[in-house]
């Protein structure tokens, strides 16, 4: 059927669906009797109470201590919720019986067994054991070891051929951690098991009631009577009956396994299900419960043991990279920003989550160390992050199975790290781990699920060992690894932040004494204008009013003045210059065209007994203040004409290079040029490249035609070759393209 799921997936929601909670029966080496808490009646019982006790009951409800009154008064003190049974051993009708008993809403389920005779009584019999067991699970080394110990001395208290203890990997396979066996069944040391072995809506029962036994897989089910519960009308929720009858395919899986007998014991670490301490037997075997009470004890204590390991070996791993991260951190520090500081200490980078390879990507930058995918393919990675929701840590030990096409960069990068640093770009630190081929030993093979041309579910038959090459995944991130990339992810932000407060507060600065830099040029500027116009003028009414000086006197009085039109002519520049940063721009179309035009008419005198080849092309139209720019179109034409006096003929070329962003202007020359190593020198106060004495001027020129095209958000720059002539170019931006500029 083309609209048919996959086989596999409707058997495991067929596993998923099946009621076990309400199976309507128990297992028969027990009876169960429900009553109600209020009114004191026994309102259902299993179908052979009657015939174990030696009860009369028909199946109606009817009061407790009537029917049961060896029983009454324990009912009477169960309490209302389910936590562990309360077990006591009675005599019903001359018979021995152990009877659990636990609250369920408004009812008391109590399950009796009879007391196999020469079998343990009570857990003090046991305790011993117990003890013994205790000190060797303190002393034990390793997880592996305390596994081991516990396998032992569960067997050797039940008697059961095979015991191991069972734990759950993050996708709920299982690995059989320790074993310890009678030689009657197959070793399963070693081996995994697929997490379809235990549903899901089992593995939610193992955590609610910590212990399950069948003592005989061919058992035929014992049902409830009435079928319903009469409070509710409903099915009876048997959820922590231990007596409740099982999946029918879990028998069935029993059966193809070889083991008659099972017992299963939950080991839960902090609340949640670690694993499992499952027995097994060749024949059927019932350990009683006082065996089983013990057993129980002795999967808490296990847990607990595992739980406090884990938290050691969590704290020292956090210690340990704790350490190393600020070794990092203090590495960093003596370079100027955190992203060099990762590039100088890469390898302490690299190590500080047990990686191979990192890198650093920004928006304009990608830098990698050690082993890592190619520059692309880390982009690719990013790019992938970027569509994933918002999280500030990432961290994937198969990365091949989360983002299509990682496949092919596997063996640098099977495992993937990855914490955002920026809450607007996309910014991360990668760590990567290559991949880690692994051969994995099933026990059957863990895909098959259902059998041809059945009509029903069944457990899988083969238990085998089945071989599977594991590729695509990478060693997993342990828990402290990932901490400590958040935490390291807090110091690079902290860092960042600090970084940003501390240019705020330099631009801050700067701008302030920019400010203050601009009224003292002004004020300067301003009131030296009329003292060097005075020595101008005195000088010009001295040379008129005394015709006879001598030729000295004559040149030294043409000195000062050429000196103070020179001062004067440097004064009006500065007060140009100043004025500019409280200039409000008046923006509007400017036509170039025109502006250059004017920019030749001005120049004319200059121009006189000048042989001058002009290339001037269509210059497209600008957006910006007309004045202003007039201005830096003037400043470039004029230095062209200057330094490329000593040309015959001086070729001056002004053209235009637009793109959609901005509109960029040209000004070429072949006079004198310079050397590009200085060109950062250009476009500052006074900065000359060129002696005085060869070219006049005050330097202010270019740095003026700088902060004008900054005031419009454009940009300024050069290419030249010494005596070959140069180049400047100015880009201005589109209308509704133009950026703020203080």
């Amino acid at each position: 059927m083309a609209d048919a799921a996959p086989a596999g997936a409707l058997d495991l929601e067929a596993c998923d669906a099946e009621p076990i909670r309400v199976p309507g029966a128990i297992q028969p080496h027990g009876a169960l009797l429900v009553a109600d808490r209020t009114s004191g009646r026994a309102v259902q019982a299993s179908a052979n109470f009657a015939d174990l006790t030696g009860a009369a009951w028909t199946g109606d409800p009817q009061p407790l201590d009537v029917l049961c009154p060896e029983i009454a008064a324990l009912a009477r003190e169960v309490p209302a919720e389910p936590p562990d049974g309360a077990l006591r051993t009675v005599s019903v009708n001359g018979r021995a019986f152990h009877v659990t008993a636990h609250g369920h809403g408004p009812l008391t389920l109590m399950e009796l067994e009879p007391v196999i005779p020469g079998a343990p009584t009570s857990f003090e019999g046991l305790y011993p054991e117990v003890r013994s067991l205790l000190r060797r699970l303190e002393a034990a080394a390793d997880m592996r070891e305390l596994c081991a110990v516990a396998a032992r001395h569960v067997r050797r208290i039940t008697g059961f051929d095979r015991v191991l203890i069972y734990a759950f990997d993050p996708d709920w396979n299982g690995e059989v951690l320790a074993e310890d066996g009678s030689g009657a069944l197959p070793s399963y040391l070693g081996l995994h098991f697929p997490a379809s072995d235990i549903p899901a809506q089992a593995r939610e029962l193992y955590l609610a009631n910590r212990l399950r036994l069948i003592p005989d897989a061919r058992y035929a089910p014992v049902p409830l009577s009435p079928p319903l519960n009469p409070m509710d009308g409903a099915p009876l929720d048997l959820s922590f009956v231990g007596l409740r009858s099982v999946s029918p395919v879990h028998l069935e899986y029993m059966r193809n396994m070889g083991t008659p007998a099972s017992m299963s014991v939950s080991v839960l670490v902090e609340d949640r299900l670690w694993g499992l301490i499952s027995c097994h037997h060749a024949e059927p075997r019932l350990p009683p419960p006082p065996v089983r009470i013990a057993c129980d004890l002795i999967g808490q204590v296990l847990g607990l043991q595992l739980g406090a390991r884990a938290h050691v070996e969590a704290a020292e791993a956090r210690n340990r990279l704790k350490s190393q991260m600020t070794d990092l951190l203090a590495g960093m520090t003596r370079s100027p920003t955190f992203a060099e500081g990762l590039s100088a200490n890469a390898e302490p980078w690299i190590r500080l989550c047990g990686a191979e390879g990192a890198a650093l990507v920004s928006p304009t930058s990608v830098i990698m160390a050690g082993r890592t995918p190619s520059r692309e393919e880390v982009e690719d990675i990013v790019a992938w992050l970027n569509s994933q929701p918002r999280q500030d840590v990432i961290a994937v030990d198969s990365l091949p199975a989360a983002m299509p096409g990682a496949e092919r960069f596997r063996t640098e990068a099977a495992g993937l790290l990855a914490v955002s640093i920026s809450e607007l770009h996309p910014s991360y630190i990668l760590w990567f781990r290559p991949e880690l081929e692994q051969t994995v030993l099933w026990g059957g093979e863990p895909h098959k699920r259902v059998e041809p041309g059945s009509d029903r579910l069944h457990p899988r038959k083969s238990f085998e060992r089945w071989k599977e090459v594991v590729r695509g995944r990478s060693r997993p991130w342990r828990t402290a690894e990932i901490e400590t990339a958040r935490e390291f992810r807090n110091a690079v932000l902290n860092i960042v932040l600090r970084s940003a407060e501390e240019r705020a507060q330099l631009a801050e600065e700067l701008q302030r004494s920019n400010k203050e830099l601009e009224a003292f040029s002004y004020s300067v500027s301003h009131d030296l204008r009329a003292p060097f116009r005075h020595i101008v003028g005195y000088s010009e009414l001295l040379q008129e009013r005394a015709p006879d000086l001598d030729a000295t006197s004559r040149h030294y009085l043409e000195n000062i003045i050429d000196a103070a039109l020179s001062a004067g002519r440097l004064v009006d520049d500065l007060l140009a210059f100043s004025q500019l940063g409280r200039v409000t721009l008046q923006k509007s179309r400017v036509d170039m065209d025109k502006l250059m035009a004017e920019v030749l008419k001005s120049l004319e005198l200059d121009l006189k007994d000048r042989q001058i080849e002009w290339r001037i092309g269509k210059l497209a139209p600008a957006y910006g203040d007309g004045s202003l720019l007039r201005q830096v179109l003037f400043n470039l034409v004029s230095n062209a004409v200057k330094y490329s006096r000593d040309r015959r003929p001086a070729v001056i070329e002004v053209f235009a290079e637009s793109n959609e962003r901005e509109a960029v202007y040209a000004v070429r020359d072949n006079g004198v040029g310079f050397d590009m190593r200085y060109v950062d020198k250009l476009f500052g106060v006074f900065q000359r490249l060129h002696r005085v004495e060869e070219f006049e001027g005050a330097g202010i020129g270019l740095a003026l035609s700088r902060r004008i095209v900054d005031r419009h958000g454009g940009r300024i720059w050069a290419e030249g070759r010494l005596g070959e002539g140069a180049t400047f170019r100015f880009a201005l931006p589109h209308l509704g393209r133009e950026r703020s500029v203080g």
